[in-house]
């Protein structure tokens, strides 16, 4: 009896052997609509991806110090962790704060946080990307205002903001205010800019978290395009032309050990979205119509048994990425699955990337897996159940009503589900934890956060709020209020208050105040 055909992970099954397919219109070139192999003619042959190693925890000062490592060992691009109080938009001495500052990334409460984290880093030379949501607009600015202190013009400035607060409500829960101000604070950041910034990618469109959450190649691919049409509906519903701010959207998937299919979803997800641009939105530039990604290593598959064999995966991971063509890679380290990275780890984690990019021929040709009999199937295998998906949110209403209706979340939680009874059972092997286990563990020695910081940012923030002109803070944030109450660009105002050295939670406070919050009795 013939056994069972092994399933993707979106779920078609994978034919032991692949012949020739049907001739592939839609294949093209690379560079050329709609994108399948590649978003640049020449792709990784005259430089390789931008190495960008996420990275931030405790203080601003402590941080700084890494990412002058990381530039220091090749990296050459930063990604900005920061704290869960940041992200939730609150600061370091508020009572919800307690606990968690400087924990999971670097704690920023003012505009003297951002100039340290970033002092003697120029600005105008490096690229940035900043992993914030809710409150993105704030710390887009706060660069902004160290860039301009540094003497770098605003227009010089390059990096990426994540500003993609729909997967928040899907899976990650870092939201603040509800669906319909966050959506205008996204269009304000398209517009601020589109006028102050023009180099600076405004938005991230993540399926990375709702992967970690438990979704599968074809759901990530889905709901995060799902949730771009929203962003530029929203876009185009505040009076901005589709060309004029669609070549700065970028997004950020996952790269999973499944390497095959995971260069099948980067590859379907080009196209799909190409299409979308093309003939929903009327998208003429092709810059507006590419899918251009940041690409970050499962850190879900991560093991705390045998960390070391995390440099296997990650490898793996890795490879999956650049074959799909992504633009910009982080690669986890080994021991994330513990604590947060060492030096060490670190450092073989950007080392994974440098020994693809330099010692191995990836980088010598484009696309090296097009015409693969197998990867064009699951490509169009892919694609077939991600655009079914699509078609079942347009059905709901699109992305935010499928939301308010718990669609994607559900969806995800099932398929979690559904892998977690897999591993439980044997069927599917996890190296070091149901399989090829240790009799018993090797002891390590992980990095750990001095407790002391949350004491020491508290002590700052009174010795700035002593400092400041207060008077001049609370006109500020008046000011703030009255935008926000109307239809004017918040963004403006919101940078006036940081620069009188307002705070990160105090800006936050005076648009919940007129804006409201998102509480989870509101969910579903």
């Amino acid at each position: 009896m013939a056994a069972e055909p092994r399933r993707a992970e979106s779920g078609f099954p994978i034919a032991p052997l692949y012949g020739p397919q049907p001739p592939a219109p839609q294949l093209g070139e690379p560079g050329e609509f709609p994108f399948t192999r590649g978003i640049h003619p020449s792709m990784y042959t005259g430089r390789p991806w931008t190495m960008r190693q996420y990275a931030g925890f405790g203080t601003a000062a402590e941080s700084n110090a890494r990412y002058r490592q990381l530039i220091a060992g090749g990296t050459t691009g930063l990604s900005v962790a920061f704290d869960l109080p940041t992200q939730m938009g609150y600061d370091s001495d508020a009572p919800l704060a307690a606990g968690e500052v400087g924990k999971v990334g670097v704690a920023i409460d003012s505009v003297e946080d951002m100039a340290v984290l970033f002092g003697g880093i120029p600005l105008g030379e490096v690229s940035t990307s900043m992993t914030i949501n809710a409150p993105a607009a704030l710390l887009l600015l706060l660069y902004q205002l160290v860039a301009e202190a540094q003497g770098a013009a605003a227009r010089q400035l390059t990096g990426t903001v994540q500003n993609d607060v729909l997967k928040e409500y899907i899976a990650r829960g870092t939201y603040i205010f509800p669906p319909e101000p966050s959506l205008r604070l996204v269009a304000d950041v398209f517009r601020y800019c589109r006028a102050e910034i023009p180099r600076w990618n405004t938005i991230s469109i993540s399926g990375y978290h709702m992967a970690e959450a438990g979704a599968d190649p074809a759901q990530e691919i889905a709901f995060t395009l799902a949730n771009g049409i929203a962003y530029v509906r929203t876009a185009l519903a505040a009076g901005m032309a589709v060309d004029d701010f669609a070549p700065r959207l970028s997004f950020f998937f996952v790269a999973r050990t499944t390497l095959l299919e995971e260069v099948a979803k980067f590859r379907a997800a080009r196209r799909i979205w190409a299409r979308i641009m093309r003939d929903t939105f009327g998208a003429r530039d092709p810059r507006s119509q590419m899918l251009r990604f940041h690409t970050q290593t499962a850190g879900v598959q991560l093991t705390a048994q045998q960390p070391e064999v995390n440099l296997a995966r990650v490898t793996v991971q890795a490879l999956a990425a650049v074959l799909g063509g992504t633009q910009s890679l982080h690669t986890n380290s080994f021991d994330e699955a513990i604590a947060l990275p060492t030096e060490k780890a670190a450092r073989l984690a950007l080392r994974t990337q440098q020994v693809l990019a330099h010692e191995s021929d990836v980088t010598a040709t484009v696309d090296p897996f097009a015409g693969s009999y197998a990867v064009e199937a699951m490509t169009d295998e892919v694609e077939a159940a991600a655009l079914a998906l699509l078609e079942r949110i347009e059905e709901l209403g699109g992305a935010v009503a499928a939301i308010e209706q718990g669609y994607q979340k559900g969806e995800i939680e099932r398929t979690a589900y559904r892998i977690q009874q897999q591993t439980d059972a044997g069927e599917r092997t996890v190296v070091g934890v149901n399989r090829f286990r240790l009799e018993a563990e090797e002891p390590y020695r992980p990095l750990r956060v001095d407790p002391a910081i949350e004491e020491r940012q508290v002590r700052r923030l009174a010795g700035l709020r002593a400092e400041r002109d207060g008077s001049a803070v609370r006109r500020a944030l008046d000011g703030l209020r009255r935008a926000a109450a109307g239809e004017a660009n918040v963004l403006y105002p919101m940078k006036e208050a940081l620069a009188a050295r307002a705070t990160v939670g105090e800006v936050s406070d005076a648009l919940r105040e007129v804006w409201g919050t998102y509480t989870p009795a509101e969910r579903f």
